[in-house]
């Protein structure tokens, strides 16, 4: 038995002898396996809102999770699920949404339970530059959505400590100067 790590090319290659209903049988347990498989199947060959859905569960559960109920923060989980939703689909407003709603949580979860720790501000005030950088990229029309929930996160920002509430400021203003 070799310690060789099996490659992508022998698994392609295996794959290609499948019929297509053994591909399709593959499919479907791969499906059934994780409820991330689900929700990537989901955004990869479905379209509307319901796609988003997994992935919002996910970054709400990881970002503003309920602590009463001993749940704990998982940044990187919800990272994760944003660039799983990306690997999946090429639509860039889902990731918009994404992103913005990863910081809608992490306010939101401030204002809940108080001040956290500069690591967490960092995170959130990357992914909403981010979200801001993707939302200029799009026309017009579908920024208007995204500036106002990028208003609203500065303006419920304010007394939030560790700099996150003037990066917001700094990062929306230079983003959208006309206010």
């Amino acid at each position: 038995m070799s310690n060789k790590k099996p490659t992508w090319k022998e698994i392609e290659e295996k794959a290609g002898q499948l019929s297509k209903t053994e591909l399709m049988e593959l499919l479907q347990d791969l499906y059934l396996l994780l409820p991330e498989n689900q929700d990537f199947f989901h955004a990869r060959f479905l379209t509307g809102d319901l796609t988003l859905s997994g992935y919002k569960r996910t970054v709400r559960e990881a970002v503003n999770p309920e602590l009463e109920a001993g749940e704990d923060i998982h940044l990187k989980r919800a990272e994760k699920a944003i660039d799983h939703y990306c690997r999946a689909t090429d639509n860039i407003i889902g990731e918009a949404e994404l992103r913005v709603y990863f910081v809608e949580c992490g306010n939101d979860f401030t204002l809940s339970y108080g001040d956290i720790d500069g690591w967490f501000y960092d995170a959130l005030l990357e992914m909403y530059e981010r979200a801001v950088e993707i939302v200029q990229e799009l026309p017009a029309k579908n920024q208007e959505v995204f500036k106002s929930r990028f208003k609203k996160l500065m303006k419920s920002s304010d007394g939030i400590g560790w700099g996150y509430h003037d990066g917001l400021c700094d990062v929306y203003c230079e983003a959208f100067p006309e206010g």
